[in-house]
Parts: structure tokens; C-alpha cells; sequence
């Protein structure tokens, strides 16, 4: 005769044996072959994302409720995706991680429904979510219902935007519509040769359009770092990834009602000699604005996002006397620093997730304008500059320009001038804000003078020298007020530091509307 104790405990063996059955996913044959192909299985990568036995697991006994194409004989405990909350540093966070060895991570039903829990709690929380993707798509055997997920998760993300970090890691598979959450969310990561993301495959490409083209090569991490955009950081493996989700949370808040924590600093000699070496003696001759980075931040805190992306631009995050900070910057080392296309959306995106969470910006100026030419004119470079015009003008944060050489033509006021609210500008000797460049100034002022002149050469360089004496210069911008100072470049960081002290408490208030039409 069976006692209460002994029901009590067959009971429990039971709940046991579920739990470990759900831990081992599809098998593990199916897990040996994730190790084979150098990927790590959903709960690996939670264990290594989150802080130590902080995970706690929710819908781990979920399964499917189709029954349709053999999927009566595949039930799976977890449904392919196992969800949770935990913590990072100690802070909360929730995440998702598709589980390939589960019916290829497929989407469906009751899989997306508990992405969409943990969403749901993310948002009532206010603490992040991260989804870590590693899925062949939808299930087609459910039909519809699996486009509905989709389309459930879709509409997470985008109320989520701009109130909860969204981080997403494309760990292997990421195809067809499975695209569209990541590409809704604030930063994407993806990881070398186990990793990929496109709306149509190769084959469907090689069909209609008849290139043969490799899933590396159509959608890879290279393709998708470099030419797309579309990833924000590329990774050698899934553990240097998964470490890049940690350090990059630790500079943000938990929502867009926080403030990012500031570190304990010790302050000391703030004075950084190096800065007053870099700028070249000639003007058109480039240097790299990382130089300049990384001497006013912290030591070793910056953190570039879209780092072979419209290399033009350099945008991360830093630290500042502990103080986390959004930094833009022209890049001289490329294409002169000029503004096109890519390096606009590239800039403005940035700056809008850092006005979204309380992340003050700090723009290095060196730039000679926007980029020429047919191809830019003809592919929208006029509204594509206009984003990067309208994220500066919108953005509450405290705001800080520093020009350290170039500030040309409609570019200066793009470069977060003091005209669209900046609140502190300053600017090196060095720099030279003027309507364009002194020679091509001087060509078309005195063209006349020029043309008759007996020697045309000579008198160019002279009306050059007039030009630049007036203009390539900051002490006209700053006789108007245009800049609040013109400063050394070694008293650069300490004068930083005092302003976003000072700029700590700023509030703004807006026009009162549903929302802006940034011209997308």
C-alpha cells in the first residue's frame, strides 16, 4: 500500500524527470552536433551570459499544440526556446535563447508566446531583454500561427523601443521574417562563420536574380558588420559575443526612466599633454580621432559600436570621470571625415538611442562637409543628412561639441552646433569653421580678381591667405557666441568633466505632439 509519503515522492521524481528531460533539448546527438559545428547549446549560453545561478527559467514544460505533419510525434518539453530572467552585474534582465536542437529552433505558437511573456514582463519591470537567436524560421507545419508569433513579437519590440534596452545575438540561423525582431531592436550581434541573417536565402536569390552567392556571403557577420550595417559588433565566437552583451549593458540604464550608473572615480591630474600632438601641422593631412577618444575618456572605457560601418564616423560609448557617455565623432582617417549616407544613419541612430536613455553625448568635430557626387544626390543624401540634423536637434541629453580642426558648410550645423541646442561648444585652435574651405572660398569671391589678375596663381594664394585669416579660425564663431570657449587641447577632458557636471540636472521640455517625422 502506497503512503502518503511515498505518492509525495513519485511525484517529485516525476517533476525531476521532466525538468531533466527539458534540460536536454532535442537530445543529446542533437547537442553533440551544435558542439560539432562550434556553437553552444540555448542553455550554455545563458549560463555564460548571466551572473552565476541567477537564471530562473519560465515555460520550461510548454509544448506545442499542433498535431498536424507528424508534429504529434515530436513534443518537445520548452518548445525550442527557453526563457527566463536573471541578472547581469546584479542588475535584472530578461532573455530568450532559441534552441536549434529542438526542431531546427523553428517559431511557432506556443514558442513565441513565451517570448512574448517574458517581453511583456520586461516592459512592466523596466529591465532589458535579450534575445539570443538561433532558429531555421517559421514552422511551417503550424501554418499561420507561426507568422502570428512573429508578428506578436514585432509589436513588443517596437512599444519596448525606447522605453527597455533590447540587445539581440544572431547565433546561427536567422532567415525570413525571423529578421525583423533583431532588426527592431537597439544593438545586433553576430558571431563569424556560425552566423547568419537575410530576408531570402540563396537559392530563392539564385531563382530570381540568378547570382550564386554563399549564405556567408549574402548574410554573414562580415557582410552584415561591413556593408549592410545591419550588426552593430562582429564576434570571433559565441563566448566573446555573449561577454560583449555584459560589458555593453553595464553602460546603459535599466529604462528609459534611469539614469546609466556612474562609476566611483578618484579624480587626479586631468591635464592630457598627447592631445596637443595629434592635430598635423598640415590641414588636409588626416590623423585617427581614436587618439583623441581615447586620451579624454577614461582609461581603456571606450567601446565602439558600428566599428567597420561608414568608417567616416566613429560612434561608442565611454566613460568620463566614471560618467557613462555617447560619444560621435568625424573620422579624418577616412574619406576625410566627410558626411554621406551610411555615416548619417550610422550617427543618427546612435544619437537617438542615447537621447532614449539618458545618455549625455559629446560630438569631436572634423569635418569638411558632405560627401559629393551623383551616386549620394541620387540615393538621398538630402534626407539621409536630415536624420542625423533631426537626432541632434531632438536629443534632451546634455550635449557637448568639441571642434578640434574642420567645421565646414552645412556639416557645422549638422555636428551638434550650438544652433540645434547644443548646450556646451568649444573648439581647439586648431579649428576652422567657415562656409567651405579658404581656397575654394577664395576661387569663387574673388574670381574676377583672379581672372584679370597678371599672375592668377599668385593672386589665388593671396586671396587665400585673406580668406583663411578671417575665417579658418574659431575667433569669429566665438566673438559671436557660437562657441563657448576656444580651449588647449590638453585641458580638453577637464573641462569636459566640469561641463557635464554642470549639465547633470538639465531638464527640457518639448512641444507637446504624438511624435516627430524624422525623414526616414
Amino acid at each position: 500500500m502506497l503512503t502518503t509519503y511515498s505518492i509525495a515522492m513519485k511525484k517529485n521524481e516525476k517533476l525531476i524527470e521532466l525538468r531533466n528531460e527539458a534540460r536536454l533539448g532535442g537530445g543529446q546527438k542533437r547537442i553533440d552536433s551544435q558542439h560539432s559545428k562550434g556553437k553552444l547549446t540555448a542553455r550554455e549560453r545563458i549560463d555564460l551570459l548571466l551572473d552565476e545561478d541567477s537564471f530562473e527559467e519560465m515555460g520550461m514544460l510548454v509544448k506545442h499544440r499542433s498535431n498536424l505533419f507528424g508534429l504529434d510525434k515530436q513534443h518537445f518539453l520548452g518548445d525550442g526556446v527557453v526563457t527566463g530572467h536573471g541578472t547581469i552585474a546584479g542588475r535584472l534582465v530578461y532573455v530568450f535563447a532559441q534552441d536549434f536542437t529542438v526542431l531546427g529552433g523553428s517559431l511557432a505558437e506556443a514558442h513565441a508566446e513565451k517570448i512574448v511573456r517574458i517581453m511583456d514582463l520586461a516592459l512592466q519591470n523596466g529591465a532589458p531583454v535579450i534575445g539570443l537567436n538561433d532558429s531555421g524560421g517559421a514552422r511551417i507545419q503550424e501554418g499561420v500561427v507561426s507568422l502570428g508569433g512573429y508578428a506578436d513579437i514585432f509589436y513588443r519590440n517596437t512599444l519596448a523601443s525606447g522605453v527597455i534596452p533590447q540587445l539581440s545575438a544572431i547565433m546561427g540561423p536567422c532567415a525570413g521574417g525571423a529578421v525583423y525582431s533583431p532588426a527592431l531592436t537597439d544593438f545586433v550581434m553576430m558571431v563569424e562563420d556560425t552566423s547568419y541573417m537575410f530576408v531570402t536565402g540563396p537559392n530563392v536569390v539564385k531563382t530570381v536574380t540568378h547570382e550564386d552567392v554563399s549564405s556567408e556571403d549574402l548574410g554573414g557577420a562580415s557582410a552584415h558588420s561591413i556593408k549592410s550595417g545591419v550588426t552593430h559588433f562582429s564576434h570571433a565566437n559565441e563566448v566573446e559575443c555573449l561577454d560583449n552583451i555584459r560589458n555593453l549593458l553595464s553602460y546603459m540604464p535599466q529604462n528609459c526612466e534611469e539614469t546609466p550608473e556612474i562609476l566611483a572615480y578618484e579624480s587626479g591630474d586631468e591635464s592630457r599633454p598627447k592631445l596637443a600632438d595629434i592635430i598635423p601641422d598640415n590641414p588636409n593631412q588626416p590623423y585617427d580621432i581614436r587618439e583623441v577618444i581615447d586620451e579624454v575618456a577614461d582609461a581603456g572605457s571606450f567601446l565602439e559600436v558600428h566599428k567597420d560601418f561608414a568608417e567616416n564616423i566613429v560612434v561608442g560609448f565611454a566613460r568620463l570621470a566614471g560618467r557613462s557617455i555617447g560619444i560621435v565623432a568625424n573620422q579624418p582617417a577616412f574619406l576625410a571625415g566627410v558626411l554621406d549616407i551610411k555615416s548619417s544613419q550610422k550617427g543618427a541612430r546612435f544619437v537617438r538611442f542615447c537621447d532614449c536613455f539618458n545618455i549625455p553625448l559629446l560630438v569631436f568635430e572634423d569635418v569638411p562637409g558632405f560627401l559629393p557626387g551623383t551616386d549620394q544626390e541620387w540615393n538621398a543624401i538630402i534626407t539621409n543628412g536630415a536624420k542625423l540634423l533631426y537626432a541632434f536637434s531632438e536629443a534632451t541629453v546634455p550635449r557637448i561639441t568639441v571642434i578640434t580642426r574642420k567645421a565646414y558648410g552645412g556639416a557645422y550645423d549638422v555636428m551638434n552646433s550650438k544652433h540645434i541646442g547644443a548646450d556646451m561648444n568649444y573648439a581647439w585652435p586648431t579649428s576652422e569653421i567657415a562656409v567651405m574651405g579658404a581656397k575654394g572660398a577664395a576661387e569663387i569671391i574673388f574670381k574676377n580678381d583672379i581672372k584679370n589678375s597678371s599672375d592668377p596663381e599668385a593672386t589665388l594664394l593671396e586671396k587665400e591667405k585673406e580668406y583663411a585669416d578671417l575665417f579658418a579660425n574659431p575667433y569669429g564663431a566665438a566673438a559671436r557666441g557660437y562657441i563657448d570657449d576656444v580651449i588647449l587641447p590638453e585641458n580638453t577632458r577637464s573641462r569636459l568633466i566640469k561641463a557635464f557636471k554642470m549639465l547633470e540636472n538639465k531638464a527640457v521640455k518639448l512641444p507637446r505632439k504624438k511624435h516627430g517625422n524624422i525623414p526616414l
